[in-house]
């Protein structure tokens, strides 16, 4: 696990976007195009202010969720909801987006489309992720339903989840596409969560999901 701590959280987040910004554009300089793949919640807001500002050749990039809330896309609890009026405006309104709900019932139903939008973008590019205080990164949560299957290799992309305590079912992208990703950053604050990492470090990612990650990412972290 690389670690690097910030003296407050506002110098994280300027820094964490610009760190996004740089990385996106060194890979563009070596491809046509990447894919941004990004938390909802509270948490990375203020890095979706700063990062939808700075010189980036946009409109080559592709910005999609790490997971939705099976809920209609306007609702305030929606993740693209966030996502679009947080990060695709001002120069990254010219980003591609890919959303991980549809108009179909039931998530389920949607899997073999939102399947076949992610899997063009094969290996994600960069990938940001949060993490709960269960462990949880992206919507496998510690106790889903199908995590098992999620965090197996050959897991599908993308999957509907259920948990105890989620009000809605989630779609997530499983842990092939997030252990694949050519850079994975994940961003946390407080003294909770920095507890919740350093007990996920022993335990298996059935237990704390965000294990599956920390041996390729760098966790940003302020108190």
């Amino acid at each position: 696990m690389r670690l690097t701590q910030y003296a407050d959280r506002e110098m994280m987040m300027l820094r964490l976007a610009d760190r996004l910004a740089g990385e996106l554009g060194d890979f563009l300089r070596r491809q046509e195009r990447v894919s941004l793949a990004v938390p909802g919640g509270s948490t990375p807001g203020p890095v979706f202010d700063v990062l939808s500002g700075l010189a980036l050749d946009w409109d080559r990039v592709t910005v999609l969720p790490t997971d939705e809330r099976w809920v209609d896309a306007a609702s305030p609890r929606a993740n693209g909801r966030l996502i679009r009026e947080r990060l695709l405006v001002g120069p990254a309104a010219a980003a591609r987006f890919v959303p991980l709900v549809t108009d179909d019932p039931t998530p389920e139903a949607a899997l073999p489309d939102l399947a076949e939008a992610v899997a063009p973008l094969r290996p994600l590019t960069v990938v940001l992720l949060g993490m709960g205080e269960d462990g949880h990164v992206a919507s496998l949560f510690p106790g889903a339903d199908r995590l098992t299957e999620a965090l197996a290799d050959r897991a599908p992309p993308v999957m509907a989840l259920r948990a105890a305590g989620v009000p809605e079912p989630r779609i997530s992208l499983t842990a092939p596409l997030l252990q694949e990703a050519l850079s994975v950053h994940l961003l946390i604050t407080g003294a909770a969560k920095r507890a919740t990492l350093e007990r996920a470090a022993k335990l298996p990612a059935a237990e704390a999901p965000v294990r599956l990650v920390l041996d390729q990412a760098v966790v940003h972290w302020a108190a």
